[in-house]
This record gives structure tokens, C-alpha cells and sequence, in this order.
């Protein structure tokens, strides 16, 4: 029986991303263009910017990937691109890149959901097992997301201001480290202790949603209050406190909510998985209090954003039929 292989496009925001994948769980080819360089001088992403790599690298990128994977076109059985979420103008490359290549060459065009992806990123490890429940955090959304089967998603708790992500960047600008702030954060709290005890926003609320825009303000007026007076905080110790409280709040709520579903498998997906503590925490949480439960972390070259975990998910999409037609258009907007 051939396997099914499917060129993956992901534009969502600042890396520029082409992939081969085969049967939705082997990785050919899995080339990424970083432009963290370019927008670090201003703290964030500008999407025009953004948009602006994207032309130069695209056609590049896919070649490579082609090329890594040692495939023809002839060979592909899709094209499958990230729609949605993310920055209009940077996803508005990615398909108009892949609606070229699916019509140039007669293959079928399989929209993707940016966090559909994340969460199948895990699959390219091993096999799910449902039901599974995914915990996804990273710039833009964080998220607990319910699976009884193949591309089901229930999303039974999301944030309602900022991001874990988000807020990372933003309390790393008050800090001064270079974006993206939550690899440098993550390693100074490693350095440091919980001393400034900040507050775990709705930990104790019985939902599964998220909110940590208090952390943040209560982080930015602890520093700013200490500027004014002239007085010096350990930034170590800062980063350590911030760092607990996002990280106990995320796995509290995510281990009340493995229990009450009573699921198989435990994945963590998103940018923000590549966060050493919130890895750590999770782990220990598993082992000590969810007997019974697998818990799958992908790797660092998994964890941001790339075209393998799009070709993951569209495999799923791929053997249910699911295609677009040349009237697809970019989604900034789309949830699951």
C-alpha cells in the first residue's frame, strides 16, 4: 500500500516553514526560516515585516523541502497549508503559495488550524491514544483542548486576556532581555527563587480557563514601584516568581482536568512548550498525581512553529476528505 505523503506550508507569523510528511507521522523534510533577528529590535513582531520575509523565503523554502525530502511533485498526494490563526498578511503567502502549487500540479489542497497543528506535533513522536487532552500554550493562545477522536477538538478552557505566552514577552521588554522573551526568563528563573509570591489568577476557580494579565500588571508595578524608590530587585528572583506562578496555575488546571475526563494521554503543544520549567512541573505532576496517564512532550525543533506538525494534521483532514477549493483565503481569526 503506498503512503501518503503531503507537502506542508506554515505561515502564520515570523518563521517561514516547508515540509514533506509521510502518513501524517514520518518527517521527510522539515526546513524553517527563523526571522527573530529581524524584528528583536523591536521588541515583537511587525507583520509587515513579517510579511515581507515571507515572499523573499517561500519559494526557497519549499524547493529545500522538496529537495530534503528527495520527492517529486508527481509523487505528493497534497498540498496542505496553515490557514488560520495568525497575522492576515503572513498567512495570505503561505496559501497563496500552496492554491499555486496545488493547481500548477493537480493535487488536492487541505487547510490546516495553526493549533490543530501544535497539537499533532505530538503525533510525530508517537501515537495518539484517545481520548488524549492537549494542553497548548504559546504566544498567541493558551488552551486546553478535549480529543475523543481524530480532529475532535473540544476546547474546554482558554485564556481570557493575555496569553502565557504574551505575557512572557511583555514582562521580558520590563526586564530587558531580547525577544523572545521566554527562553531568557525561563533560564534566569532557574537562577532564582519564588520570593515575590505573585498572584495565581481563577487557580482556585472552578473552570479550566486562564487569565494572566493580573500576574503581568502586578510584575510591571512590583518593578516599576522599586524604580521609583530606587531601589534594586533581584531580576533572578523576579523571573523565579513569575515563572511560578504561570507555570502552577497551567498544570493545576490541567491536571483537574485530565482527571475529570479520565484520558489516556496528556500532550503539551505550542512555542511555550519548550519551557524547561513548565516541562519539569508537568512531569512531576504526572508522576505523582495521574497514575495511568501517558504524558507526551514533543522536542524543541517541534515545540515553535513549523510545516511538519501542519503536514500532521492535514493527514487527518487528507483521509476524511476534507479539501478546500481555490477560493481558500487566509482566516486570521479561526479557532478550533
Amino acid at each position: 500500500m503506498s503512503k501518503t505523503k503531503i507537502l506542508a506550508i506554515e505561515t502564520s507569523c515570523d518563521e517561514t516553514s516547508a515540509a514533506v510528511v509521510e502518513d501524517g507521522e514520518r518527517v521527510l523534510s522539515n526546513v524553517v526560516a527563523s526571522q527573530i533577528k529581524s524584528h528583536q529590535r523591536f521588541g515583537g513582531v511587525v507583520p509587515e515585516i513579517a510579511s515581507r520575509h515571507h515572499v523573499e523565503q517561500i519559494t526557497f523554502i519549499v524547493q529545500e523541502a522538496m529537495e530534503e525530502a528527495g520527492v517529486t511533485y508527481e509523487e505528493l498526494d497534497a498540498v496542505a497549508v496553515t490557514e488560520g490563526p495568525g497575522l492576515v498578511g503572513a498567512l495570505l503567502i503561505g496559501v497563496s503559495t500552496a492554491k499555486a502549487i496545488a493547481f500548477a500540479h493537480g493535487l488536492p489542497l487541505i487547510p490546516v488550524n495553526h493549533i490543530a497543528g501544535h497539537i499533532y506535533a505530538n503525533r510525530l513522536i508517537q501515537p495518539l491514544q484517545f481520548p488524549l487532552m492537549a494542553l497548548v500554550v504559546s504566544g498567541g493562545h493558551t488552551e486546553l483542548v478535549y480529543m475523543e477522536e481524530d480532529g475532535n477538538f473540544e476546547v474546554i478552557g482558554e485564556t481570557r486576556d493575555d496569553a502565557a505566552g504574551e505575557a512572557y514577552d511583555k514582562i521580558g521588554r520590563v526586564l530587558g532581555v531580547p525577544y523572545p522573551g521566554g527562553k531568557h526568563i525561563d533560564e534566569m528563573a532557574h537562577q532564582g527563587e519564588d520570593t515575590f509570591d505573585f498572584p495565581r489568577a481563577m487557580i482556585q476557580e472552578d473552570n479550566y480557563d486562564f487569565s494572566f494579565s493580573g500576574v503581568k500588571s502586578s510584575f510591571i508595578n512590583t518593578v516599576h514601584n522599586a524604580n521609583q524608590k530606587g531601589e534594586t530587585l533581584d531580576q533572578y528572583d523576579l523571573a523565579a516568581s513569575f515563572q511560578a506562578s504561570v507555570v502552577d496555575v497551567l498544570v493545576d488546571k490541567t491536571v483537574r482536568a485530565v482527571k475529570e475526563k479520565q484520558v489516556k494521554q496528556l500532550l503539551l503543544a505550542g512555542g511555550v512548550a519548550a519551557n524547561k520549567g513548565l516541562r519539569t512541573a508537568l512531569k512531576h505532576a504526572v508522576e505523582t498525581e495521574l497514575d495511568g496517564v501517558e504524558l507526551v512532550i514533543p522536542p524543541l525543533s517541534l515545540c515553535g512553529d513549523n510545516a511538519a506538525m501542519i503536514g500532521a494534521a492535514a493527514h487527518v483532514e487528507y483521509k476524511k476528505g476534507h479539501k478546500a477549493d481555490y477560493s481558500l483565503n487566509a482566516r486570521p481569526g479561526l479557532s478550533l
